[in-house]
């Protein structure tokens, strides 16, 4: 028997109700405890009551991404448990609907909710990070990125307040410890330009770039063949992996474009590249929470009670949350393949559920 449209119309409209409601809420309680984390760090500081509402208006975007399973997960159990004992699905199951059947008004919806939250929320969430770090830079004396990779290359900031200066790199080699065909600008407060050195390569060592076959000039001056020159720097291989863009603050339409000029440029984008995997497998993995708390709610009023199966379900959805960062940080180690590691939590998610399922209902 197929299920009628009048019916599937109402099961979306139940399972869209649940989560909305689920959404506001559990969205209010994490503004809530956001604002007040931020209140704690403002103290003492010149900020605003308004500045720090706003920092975390900015990031609010990004938390609720990471909630979206568990908001998934949760508005299922309680619109099955709801709809279970009010024995509606008794009597579409006694009219011959099957599980399967009325489970994919639910599906349909959170596979719709994870594609929006990938194409629109992330690029609004990557934005509005993008101003949260800075106003953290202000305001809360975080370091911000001093690196740029782009098409033409590596663009590199370091220095202090009594000098600066911007490296630019056609490419990388060594892992980040050696650069080629190097330009370095060398600035006095404020921003005027004292020297430029054109190089061959780069080779950072502890404490210093060395620059080879460099040559060097002035403003109003002739350039003058130096051969290696060392310029002093405290940046370490391990800070200029730091100082790339978060994952989190690149729209996902943007991440291809970013990882293929890391790449390029000698570096490694496992992370880049694990994120955007990640944002790939959203919408699966929410259907997956669909599918266990189904496999949980769905027998609520004929073996077992609601407190054990809710607990249950919310355990379940706990220890995929936990699996899956470890999962990603093996992958970040390159222990698996990044591919793997993304999508292994998605894929698992729907391999239990749809088991349960089958061995409830079928089996």
């Amino acid at each position: 028997m197929q299920i009628s449209l009048t019916l599937s119309a109402y099961l979306m409209r139940q399972y869209a109700f649940w989560l909305l409601a689920m959404f506001l809420a559990l969205s209010s309680v994490v503004a809530l405890f956001d604002t007040i984390e931020l209140l704690r760090r403002a103290s003492g500081r010149e900020m605003g009551t308004l500045i720090v509402l706003q920092m975390a208006l900015f990031k609010l975007p990004e938390l609720l991404q990471q909630l979206m399973p568990f908001v998934v997960l949760f508005a299922s159990i309680l619109s099955f448990w709801r709809l279970s004992k009010a024995n509606e699905l008794v009597v579409a199951r006694a009219a011959g609907v099957s599980v399967w059947q009325f489970l994919l008004p639910a599906l349909l919806v959170a596979f719709l909710v994870g594609m929006f939250q990938v194409a629109v929320v992330n690029h609004l969430s990557a934005t509005l990070k993008t101003q949260f770090e800075q106003l953290e830079s202000r305001y809360l004396d975080r370091d911000q990125s001093a690196l740029a990779v782009g098409e033409t290359g590596l663009w590199l900031r370091q220095g202090s307040g009594q000098s600066q200066q911007v490296i630019h790199a056609r490419s990388v080699a060594a892992n980040g410890t050696r650069l080629e065909s190097v330009i370095v600008f060398l600035f006095a407060p404020p921003d005027t330009l004292i020297q430029r050195i054109d190089a061959a390569t780069a080779r950072l060592e502890i404490g210093r770039w060395v620059l080879e076959r460099a040559y060097l000039s002035e403003p109003g001056g002739q350039t003058r063949y130096v051969g290696d020159f060392t310029l002093a720097t405290d940046l370490t291989l391990e800070k200029i992996q730091e100082s790339f863009a978060p994952p989190d603050t690149i729209s996902f339409w943007q991440l291809p474009g970013f990882i293929n000029s890391m790449e390029k440029a000698g570096f490694n984008a496992s992370s880049h590249r694990l994120h955007y995997h990640t944002l790939l497998a959203v919408p699966f993995l929410l259907c997956a929470m669909v599918l266990i708390a189904a496999s949980f709610s769905l027998k609520i009023g004929r073996r077992s009670s609601a407190g054990h199966l809710v607990a249950g379900g919310v355990g379940v959805g706990f220890l995929l949350f936990f699996l899956s960062n470890v999962v990603q940080a093996l992958g970040l180690s390159e222990t698996i393949p990044v591919f793997l590691a993304a999508w292994m939590p998605a894929l698992v998610s729907l391999a239990m559920g749809l088991t349960a399922l089958l061995h409830l209902e079928d089996g």
